[in-house]
């Protein structure tokens, strides 16, 4: 599996993401800051919605700029050893119906989903509950995944 094509189209969504979130902060900032949004008496609340909104999308922004920061030092220390699952793995799952899946075990981004050679990776981080199951199991080990009242298990196919 080529993780490093991977990480690039994981580095790629980023920064889409975060050219996003700066065009949305940069819209409800001028929205915010614009004359006509004055408020003419005290139950015209448009201009302080606008600036709570702005700094909801500031603070995106940051997000943004943090997760690309976590995959870039990701990227400088990837695991080298494949006996358990680790940071910075892409993990083969084969489910009691004989479905595989790919995961990828990252430090954001939960929950996107890309493509690597045809086939559908999701990643998963390890404070959710299927990456927090995942860490340190090895290849054969079953993994159950409790979320809600449900239980998924899996079985570890392979560590890449």
């Amino acid at each position: 599996m080529n993780k490093q094509m991977l990480l690039d189209d994981i580095q790629e969504k980023l920064t889409l993401t975060l050219q996003a979130a700066t065009e949305a902060a940069m819209r409800a900032y001028n929205t915010a800051t614009d004359d006509e949004n004055v408020a003419e008496n005290q139950y015209d609340t448009l201009a302080l919605e606008a600036s709570y909104l702005a700094h909801g999308q500031a603070q995106r922004v940051e997000e943004c700029k943090a997760d690309i920061v976590a995959y870039q030092k990701l990227q400088a220390s990837l695991p080298q050893s494949f006996d358990s699952v680790l940071l910075g793995h892409i993990v083969t799952l084969v489910d009691e119906e004989d479905n595989t899946r790919l995961v990828f075990l990252g430090p954001t981004a939960g929950g996107v989903v890309l493509t690597l050679e045809g086939k559908p990776v999701t990643i998963v981080t390890p404070t959710s509950p299927f990456g927090d199951a995942l860490i340190g199991r090895e290849i054969g080990e079953e993994v159950d995944v409790h979320i809600g009242n449900s239980v998924t298990w899996y079985e570890v196919l392979a560590i890449h």
